[in-house]
């Protein structure tokens, strides 16, 4: 399986993502690289047949239409940041689709679901992986269809490189 080179998808996506929104902490950009990793195999998958989700992170509609609505209306310089990294036509005419074919924006989609936890955990070592993992689980999906070992082996595999025996 071949997804996106991880020291790319870093260096070239979710490090200006995540200035652009003036994100200051590293446990974001960890845990957004496991995010990708788990959900997506690091973009081997942009459109699952089995999970009605999109993009590298595999948020749904439903999760992206929640952001908008019940978080982002609620913070209009973030809503304008995060507008901002959208495609000006295509947003307009499919939402969702800028998930699987934008990555700043389905990055910072990403990143709000996890932003938008009252009080969420924003220290701590960001090399934790089962730090990385319990933030995943508890706040990223509801119920995840994988576990926190599936998480860290994903890490493994796909960001560092040294896959884990099972």
């Amino acid at each position: 399986m071949m997804g996106i080179c991880a020291e790319e998808l870093r260096h070239y996506v979710v490090q200006p993502t995540l200035r652009q929104l003036q994100v200051k902490h590293c446990l974001a950009e960890n845990l957004l690289m496991g995010t990708a990793a788990q959900e997506s195999g690091l973009g081997f998958y942009l459109r699952p047949k089995t999970y009605h989700s999109y993009g590298i992170y595999c948020i749904t509609p439903l999760m992206h239409k929640n952001i908008w609505d019940k978080y982002l209306v609620t913070q209009p310089e973030l809503a304008s940041q995060v507008r901002g990294l959208a495609s000006q036509h295509e947003f307009l005419e499919n939402p969702h689709q800028e998930l699987a074919t934008n990555l700043s924006y389905a990055t910072a989609i990403a990143w709000m679901v996890y932003q938008r936890v009252p009080n969420f955990p924003t220290k701590g070592d960001p090399s934790n992986l089962g730090l990385l993992a319990k933030c995943w689980r508890r706040y990223y999906h509801g119920k995840p269809r994988a576990s926190m070992d599936d998480f860290i082996q994903n890490y493994h595999q796909y960001i560092l490189g040294t896959p884990q025996a099972a």
